[in-house]
């Protein structure tokens, strides 16, 4: 089951949380172009740094960061991550569960950086972490996440076929 939502420029499919299908994926990320993250370096496999620009729209009600913000940032980036550990293969990469420690307040506006490294990984699982520091290098989170792989095939990437992990 897929829902439409209609948005001024386009029409955004998206996949119906009850589905156990998914859709060919969209690079850059929805999520990223909403964080305004940019991947400034993914030549190793298994690890990547971001930066993204945070201002008054992440802020919570004393002008700092709202936390989650700063979760979603490590998760795209872990994601990431876990994608370029498997070069040559193509996957999707799950987010099976994920813990984020924030270390001290990002005063607004701000510009973070974020590193994600694959800690260890295999064909079907994926454990990584991930840094952010701020525009003075001081270290203001850290999180770790388990990944789930599942193998992306070619048909399944034309026709949204694909299978999520655990509802096959």
């Amino acid at each position: 089951m897929v829902d439409e939502q209609v948005t001024s420029d386009s029409t955004v499919s998206t996949v119906a949380m009850n589905s156990n299908k998914l859709k060919a994926p969209q690079v850059p990320p929805n999520c990223d172009l909403t964080l305004g993250m940019v991947c400034v370096d993914k030549q190793q496999p298994g690890i990547t740094v971001w930066r993204m620009k945070a201002d008054e729209r992440f802020s919570n009600p004393v002008g700092a960061m709202q936390g989650g913000f700063i979760a979603a940032f490590c998760d795209s980036a872990m994601g990431a991550s876990s994608l370029t550990w498997h070069r040559g293969r193509q996957v999707y990469s799950f987010n099976a569960e994920m813990k984020v420690s924030l270390m001290r307040p990002v005063i607004l506006p701000a510009e973070l950086t974020c590193t994600a490294k694959v800690i260890s990984g295999g064909r079907r699982a994926v454990f990584a972490e991930a840094e952010v520091t701020d525009q003075a290098g001081h270290l203001v989170a850290k999180a770790s996440s388990t990944f789930l792989i599942s193998e992306r095939t070619e048909s399944a990437s034309k026709t949204g076929s694909a299978q999520i992990p655990g509802n096959e």
